[in-house]
């Protein structure tokens, strides 16, 4: 089964060619196979966070689409780890939602906001390599969902409560098992292994083999893109030499931690005998080091479990 192995990276192709409204078709296809309905394209909003960057510190690559229905689509795709990239999600979908509404406008004008993230590292905790999320209220006694009068219904031509509130989809690229049972695979399958089979029929992938080639980029662009790869190749490179130093140093710590927790153990255990014996505390301090306090302890332990005060240290 062939397949088309000198692809452009997407996150290349987001920053440099997907941008231009000849090749929308090649969003839109995407879109449309993970919302399983068709999308248009009319613009991309430019903004502070979604300006092209030669810094590869493998941060958000980002597109902000606004679609003929007047709805606004974030796509974001993220390498590196972030903790907090859940609330980022939400930031972003927020300030989405303040920015394309004008002052003094009715709420109804709030526009719908999707927001899509292409994750390459692992987020959260879960088995799916797709996840969808929407808002519904639900009923605390009863359990039912909230849903819109007639008379919404008609004015906010809409069906639903969750059609008014944003709208998250999270693909977590790592997961997928390079299995494509779907159209929505075939994409998948392409943004993890940057190649598209030739069997291959979903949406906007005909277009991408035919757009997405590094043999049409002039060298100039050949250049940079070779170097987006290495820096790419260099910074993983220090993150897994980052983790790998982190986890040897809190092996270290944990080999000298038990042992500075054995040898306190064992003056405490040094320390009853002597009690036993009915040495004086001040001696007792002067040879384990452990403070008058702590033998105190140590005494009121030794009085109350006798033989047995061992085992309660």
């Amino acid at each position: 089964m062939a397949s088309d192995r000198n692809l452009i990276r997407f996150d290349w192709a987001m920053k440099r060619l997907l941008r231009n409204k000849a090749n929308f078709v090649v969003l839109e296809g995407f879109l449309s196979e993970l919302f399983k309905f068709d999308i248009k394209i009319t613009e991309l909003i430019e903004s502070e966070s979604n300006r092209f960057s030669f810094d590869d510190k493998l941060n958000r690559i980002d597109i902000i689409a606004k679609t003929s229905d007047n709805e606004i689509i974030l796509i974001e795709l993220q390498i590196a780890d972030e903790l907090d990239y859940f609330h980022r999600i939400l930031y972003g979908v927020s300030k989405a939602v303040a920015e394309n509404i004008k002052s003094g406008e009715a709420y109804l004008n709030v526009k719908k906001v999707y927001s899509i993230s292409i994750v390459y590292f692992e987020l959260g905790q879960g088995v799916d390599y797709v996840y969808h999320g929407i808002t519904e209220f639900r009923g605390i006694h009863n359990k039912d969902i909230l849903i819109l009068s007639e008379k919404q219904k008609t004015l906010f031509g809409k069906s639903e409560v969750k059609e008014i509130f944003p709208e998250y989809y999270v693909i977590k690229v790592n997961t997928f098992n390079d299995m494509a049972k779907d159209s929505l695979d075939e994409w998948i399958y392409y943004l993890k292994n940057n190649e598209i089979l030739d069997n291959f029929s979903a949406k906007g992938l005909h277009e991408a083999k035919e757009v997405l080639l590094t043999d049409k980029m002039n060298k100039q662009e050949q250049e940079a893109y070779k170097q987006h790869l290495e820096n790419l190749r260099y910074e993983k490179s220090m993150l897994i030499s980052s983790r790998e130093s982190g986890r040897i140093e809190g092996e270290q710590i944990g080999i000298e931690k038990g042992r500075a927790e054995g040898e306190y153990i064992k003056a405490r255990k040094t320390v009853l005998k002597m009690l036993r014996k009915k040495m004086n505390v001040e001696d007792i301090s002067e040879l384990t080091g452990l403070s008058i306090e702590e033998i105190a302890k140590l005494s009121e332990l030794l009085d109350k479990y006798g033989d047995e005060a061992e085992k309660h240290l």
